[in-house]
């Protein structure tokens, strides 16, 4: 006779109270939220109660600031009563950070607020398909001054870019640390810190020794834009070089390839992303130059498809020759001004939206 025990009762579970994230070493998800506002609420009534005084109006940027610094002081104290001193440290550091990243945005957000606000009441289909000659007054475009700007911009990067990437290439593969080397990146150095009107005294003076004095040409603002090109590229596509794995250079030696030919076929495939991203940055350094363009390619109101001849209008130039030289009505001339800018931001904008497709397309893809 087999005798069966009955199963042990299983334990009951016993409801254990959470406790809240205060008492627990935690400040809530919304506290930080919470903790802006009443720093926004205590500024503004300290605005408020120093714009009674006679004369006295609401400063808002003052308003701003001192939100974000009562802010700081108040999120880090918390933070260091309930969860310790290294979080709310931690928490400081944070704050300090998202203000800088939060003022370096204003002037950004800014400037491409005013332009477009100003710049959208110039814009009009006679813009984009007329030029300036005989126009006195309203009416006109810049199509003279846009052909102008990309063709002396694609005649700076085609005279730039291969020299930049060749040098980068040399300092990256060949020149290593040697004394070449260290001077040319001593040099390029030099050259990034050269102001724009020094680069387009240069191209003056030099299309001046062969043509003569008061020559205008656009191939003349191209080699100014790539004088200005060049330090930019080399320091751009060096950096990028030096990503690129030696891992894969040697795998490339074992199996006996050339040098020149790791280059070509690994090297730069690797690292194309990076060096469009510093060939579209060169681009937009020179682009919106204004004074070295003064200077070599002149001020035209007429159409020039031709680089080497005559004067060539650019966009900045154009901005600027119709805000210096307003005429009647001037408002006519400063929606010109500004549309002029608006254009100039979106051209730098599709070109690179154009570069990172370019690179998103062609850079060696990862999958197995």
């Amino acid at each position: 006779m087999t005798m069966t025990t009955a199963p042990a009762p299983a334990p009951s579970k016993v409801a254990v109270p959470k406790s809240s994230q205060l008492t627990s070493g935690h400040l809530p998800n919304w506290a930080p939220w919470a903790i802006l506002g009443i720093s926004a609420v205590i500024s503004a009534l300290i605005f408020w109660v120093l714009a009674l005084a006679p004369d006295g109006a609401f400063n808002v940027p003052g308003w701003a600031v001192v939100s974000v610094l009562i802010c700081l002081i108040l999120i880090s104290v918390t933070s260091t009563l309930v969860e310790g001193r290294r979080r709310g440290v931690d928490r400081l550091v944070v704050g300090l950070v998202t203000a800088a990243f939060a003022l370096a945005m204003v002037p950004l957000i800014s400037v491409t607020w005013t332009v477009v606000v100003n710049g959208v009441a110039g814009i009009s289909a006679e813009f984009f398909t007329s030029s300036m000659r005989n126009v006195v007054g309203e009416g006109g475009g810049a199509l003279h001054a846009i052909v102008g700007t990309l063709l002396i911009t694609l005649a700076a990067a085609v005279v730039s870019i291969p020299i930049g990437l060749l040098t980068a290439i040399y300092l990256v593969e060949y020149g290593h640390d040697g004394r070449m080397a260290r001077s040319i990146r001593f040099l390029v150095d030099v050259m990034t810190g050269i102001p724009s009107i020094v680069a387009g005294l240069f191209a003056f003076a030099l299309f001046a020794l062969f043509f003569g004095p008061g020559v205008r040409m656009g191939i003349m603002g191209s080699l100014a834009l790539a004088v200005l090109m060049i330090p930019v590229v080399v320091r751009s596509s060096e950096e990028m070089l030096r990503l690129v794995p030696n891992e894969l250079r040697e795998a490339a030696y074992a199996l006996g390839v050339p040098k020149w030919l790791t280059i070509v076929k690994v090297v730069l495939p690797t690292s194309l992303a990076g060096i469009t991203t510093g060939v579209m940055l060169s681009i937009s350094r020179v682009i919106g130059e204004t004074a070295p363009l003064l200077l070599t390619a002149g001020v035209t109101a007429s159409m020039n498809f031709d680089l080497f001849s005559d004067r060539m209008a650019t966009l900045p130039v154009f901005a600027y020759s119709q805000f210096m030289n307003q005429g009647t009505p001037a408002s006519a001339y400063i929606d010109r001004a500004w549309a002029a800018a608006l254009t100039l931001i979106v051209i730098v904008m599709a070109l690179n939206l154009i570069a990172r497709l370019v690179a998103k397309i062609f850079s060696p893809k990862m999958g197995r």
